[in-house]
């Protein structure tokens, strides 16, 4: 079925999109301010790609189908061009944005400060002061070469250099040198592990790092009523400025797309070889070709009859919850993972959006949701050992379970081909891939005259921030649609 949020036949079209995920439609958007006559393309019947929400359970159970918590949307540039309130979406800060139960009973929780969190940490708290209290003032003068392209020369060199040189490290080592007790190891880890990578590996205390500073400086929000209030908020935008958006439309090739002077793709580098891969030339096929993609998730959500009964006091306060324990138990288990094993404890993120916002859920009731990483592909039930992370931390947790509802690294990929293998990154964020994403090339958009990537393998990769497709839509504006 076809769509339009632009009523009438449209005349030339100076660009099309292929996509509607949150990049897609960051693209469309700021082309159309722009002036340019633009149409999406989305294969599913609703925009979104990530960023959607259903009755997954029980009726009145709202859940997040794939992204719920937002660290880069107060940050993003897009996303502070786009006037949500205007457009009805309502973001909520959890009072801590993340907390990081351990087994002796007490917990990480983070405050909506760097001061705020040191404070909780004990003997550690100058050491996390240390670590976070520079970034965190730096962080406007950061955001650009965070979201955006690393291979191009920084606006504000010394604050990325107290940045970059920490970041390369692997999170293991960092984690060791610059913090004294087990529980701010351990938070510090639960951070990292966010990038779906090893540990032990370079560069993954980037990620600790990154989401550690928007933690306690802009928050980790949620969207009131769900994540697809955001999707829905875009494409609004997108049809004031006079942009189509036509939904049920898969794109197969890019003979099957009418005339338009610049394609944009918010596709995995896998489908683009699929729809464009006739307009490449040898070399960009190869790389796209060759672009590696990173560990798959098994995905849990979650009716229940009462709140999580955490153990740890202040770990009910946090809209996103890290189980794995120690700093030691959460490498074991990502090494697994890399290894193409499945962890009998793996690391488990969990997000419980219902204390929070009340309309996800029936009165007195709530929703909650958790993820663990699988080997790429991998059809393995995880539901037992999720639980069982969770129980470990909330005794009782299984009894307020009313229904569940499970998707595998395979169903992923079924939901969204861009999630190859269930990679919900797009792609393995190593310090290769982040350095050299997807092509090593000053412009990483452009695939050629006329044709651009702007999904999250493109730079600067997975979240809800729309900068690779506002990025894209800039080198298409300074190319072919001047």
């Amino acid at each position: 079925m076809r769509r339009r949020h632009r009523r009438g036949a449209s005349i030339g079209l100076d660009a099309i999109v292929v996509g509607a995920g949150p990049n897609g439609l960051a693209a469309a958007i700021e082309l159309a301010r722009a002036g340019r006559r633009v149409r999406v393309y989305e294969a599913a019947p609703t925009p979104g790609g990530g960023l959607r929400s259903a009755e997954l359970t029980l009726q009145g159970f709202v859940h997040d189908v794939c992204a719920a918590v937002h660290p880069f949307a107060a940050a993003s540039p897009f996303f502070r061009s786009v006037d949500w309130a205007r457009r009805g979406v309502v973001w909520l800060q959890p009072e801590a944005p993340f907390a990081h139960p351990l087994d002796d009973g007490t917990a990480v929780v983070a405050g909506p400060s760097v001061e705020a969190t040191a404070a909780r940490l004990g003997p550690d708290r100058r050491r996390w002061r240390r670590v976070f209290g520079p970034l965190a003032g730096d962080l406007e003068r950061l955001l650009p070469a965070l979201l955006g392209p690393l291979l191009r020369i920084p606006r504000h060199p010394l604050a990325l250099a107290r940045f970059g040189l920490p970041a390369l490290l692997p999170a293991t080592r960092f984690a060791r040198a610059a913090f004294e007790t087990p529980a701010a190891r351990a938070a510090f880890a639960g951070l990292a592990a966010h990038s779906m990578l090893r540990l032990d590996r370079a560069a993954s205390a980037a990620f600790g790092l990154v989401l550690g500073t928007l933690a306690q400086s802009v928050g980790w929000p949620i969207a009131r009523g769900g994540s697809g209030t955001v999707a829905a908020a875009l494409a609004e935008e997108l049809a004031t400025l006079g942009g189509e958006l036509w939904t049920g439309q898969r794109v197969d090739g890019l003979d099957a797309l009418p005339p338009a002077r610049a394609v944009l793709l918010d596709v995995s580098p896998r489908e683009a070889l699929r729809i464009a891969g006739s307009r490449l030339r040898g070399w960009e096929r190869g790389w796209l070709g060759r672009y590696r993609y990173g560990p798959g998730v098994f995905k849990i959500d979650w009716a229940l009859d009462g709140p999580v009964p955490w153990a740890a006091p202040g770990v009910e306060t946090a809209g996103t919850v890290h189980l794995g324990g120690r700093l030691e138990e959460i490498a074991a288990a990502e090494a697994a993972v890399a290894a193409g094993r499945h962890p009998e404890r793996p690391f488990v993120i969990l997000v419980q959006p219902s204390r929070l916002d009340p309309s996800r859920a029936p009165a007195g009731r709530h929703t909650a949701w958790a993820y663990c990483h699988v080997p790429n592909g991998s059809p393995v039930d995880m539901t037992r050992a999720i639980e069982a992370q969770v129980e470990r931390f909330a005794p009782g947790f299984r009894d307020r379970i009313l229904a569940r509802h499970t998707i595998d690294a395979a169903g992923m990929e079924r939901y969204d081909g861009n999630y190859v293998g269930g990679d919900i990154g797009c792609g393995l964020v190593d310090l290769r891939q982040l350095l050299v994403r997807p092509l090593p090339a000053l412009d990483p958009y452009r695939l050629g005259p006329g044709l651009y990537l702007c999904s999250s393998a493109t730079p600067p990769g997975p979240g809800v921030h729309g900068m690779c497709g506002w990025h894209a839509a800039r080198s298409a504006l300074r190319h072919e649609l001047r």
